[in-house]
């Protein structure tokens, strides 16, 4: 840590290190074990740690935004061996792998908000539990140029903790904006079986009560939403007057028959606008707790929706914003990852994706959802208008649409 001159004229700690050590970090702040032989006793010595858990957020002490504050470098243009992990064949950098970094580092944050110094590890197991948004403030990330991750906690409740974090990068001697992330995590107990309580945070300035507010926002939002999920209640009478439009445009008028659809020009079935994928989940990819990797299976979905864009467009598509990961269910050791990914709705030049991932148990045949994943990208020309043809592409269709809008609506409150 370093004692740097922040903006009300006082020091205060800054937590300053490299990108690519920070996993080991959250090893040695956890006690796990770096050998996958060795992770059962791992795991076993954590359960120890319980004793050290709070039975109430008031017997911790109050952290402020600063006690989290971290930057991370990412030196590509001045460690050039970094850079073919993160290049892509455009000559640009894989963004998958800048998730992955954003989500390690966001768990870094939270346990820089939770760390007592008198404990040699934490008892805490802090997991990603959503990924509330990331917008995209340019479309080219250089490959040669070093990039900078800051962040820090800016709300807690008593179990979770939202993270924001910005990503720079340095380009002509100046530094340019890229990207800012909030990330939602939620604190367990050593053995990652129940909530644990975590300090509660210190407001010193009026801006840090508003950004503190617009975590409150953020959360009435995200339980707004689930609330009129399509899942749980009928579609507004707007959608389903355009979701009837668009069945009405499809039937062919030369038959009387429902069932008789024809396509209009320019446009796709949604049933032919898909794309899957399958990963085996191995040890390598394991997070500190033995279980796969948060960011992992980010740049996976992005890496298969991308694909989807790209041959859907018929051109190469640029990310604009990523919407709304929800993490269901952790992702076990030696899973069989079933990912589909589905064009569910364009407008102009953006493409709205969905991924749905899923773990298949291979002895009992059983699927079970893990993630669902919604990314919106961008293309320099006009493309076909999908077309839902059964009730469930339709609820698929006005979600995409619902995601779409608020990225739109975001989009406009930034400039």
């Amino acid at each position: 840590r370093a004692c740097v001159t922040g903006s009300e004229n006082h020091c205060h700690s800054i937590l300053f290190l490299l990108i690519f050590p920070v996993r080991n970090r959250l090893r040695e702040i956890v006690g796990a074990s770096t050998n996958w032989k060795d992770h059962q006793q791992a795991l076993a010595e954590r359960t120890s740690l319980s004793q050290y858990l709070a039975q109430s957020q008031d017997e911790l002490p109050a952290k402020t935004m600063k006690d989290s504050a971290v930057e991370a470098h990412l030196p590509l243009g001045s460690q050039p061996a970094l850079r073919e992990k993160y290049l892509n064949y455009h000559n640009s950098v894989r963004f998958g792998r800048i998730l992955e970094d954003l989500d390690s580092l966001a768990v870094l944050i939270c346990y820089s908000h939770t760390w007592n110094k008198e404990l040699k590890r934490s008892p805490l197991s802090i997991v990603t539990a959503l990924v509330d948004k990331i917008d995209m403030r340019k479309n080219i990330i250089y490959p040669d140029c070093d990039i900078k991750f800051t962040g820090h906690v800016t709300w807690v409740g008593k179990t979770s903790i939202e993270a924001k974090m910005h990503v720079s990068q340095c380009h002509d001697g100046a530094y340019t904006d890229v990207l800012d992330a909030t990330f939602v995590m939620v604190a367990r107990d050593p053995e990652n079986k129940r909530a644990a309580f975590i300090n509660p945070l210190k407001l010193e300035s009026p801006e840090e009560k508003a950004i503190f507010q617009q975590g409150e926002i953020n959360k009435t939002r995200r339980v707004e939403l689930s609330t009129a999920s399509l899942l749980k209640v009928a579609p507004a009478a707007e959608e389903r007057t355009l979701i009837h439009n668009l069945f009405l445009n499809t039937l062919d008028t030369r038959t009387v028959s429902f069932r008789s659809r024809i396509l209009s020009p320019n446009s796709v079935w949604m049933e032919d606008a898909k794309m899957k994928g399958l990963e085996i989940c191995h040890p390598q990819e394991r997070n500190i707790f033995n279980r796969i990797f948060g960011g992992f299976l980010m740049r996976k979905a992005y890496e298969l929706g991308w694909a989807n864009a790209c041959a859907f467009a018929g051109c190469r598509p640029t990310l604009v914003a990523v919407d709304d990961i929800i993490f269901r269910k952790p992702v076990e050791i030696g899973s069989l990852l079933l990912l589909s990914s589905q064009v569910c709705y364009t407008e102009g030049m953006h493409i709205q994706v969905r991924v749905h991932t899923e773990v298949l148990d291979p002895l009992t045949r059983q699927h079970s959802t893990t993630n669902v994943f919604h990314f919106t990208f961008c293309v320099e020309k006009d493309i076909p208008a999908v077309v839902p043809q059964s009730y469930g592409e339709s609820m698929l269709y006005l979600d995409g649409k619902r995601h779409f809008d608020e990225t739109m609506r975001s989009q406009e409150r930034t400039v």
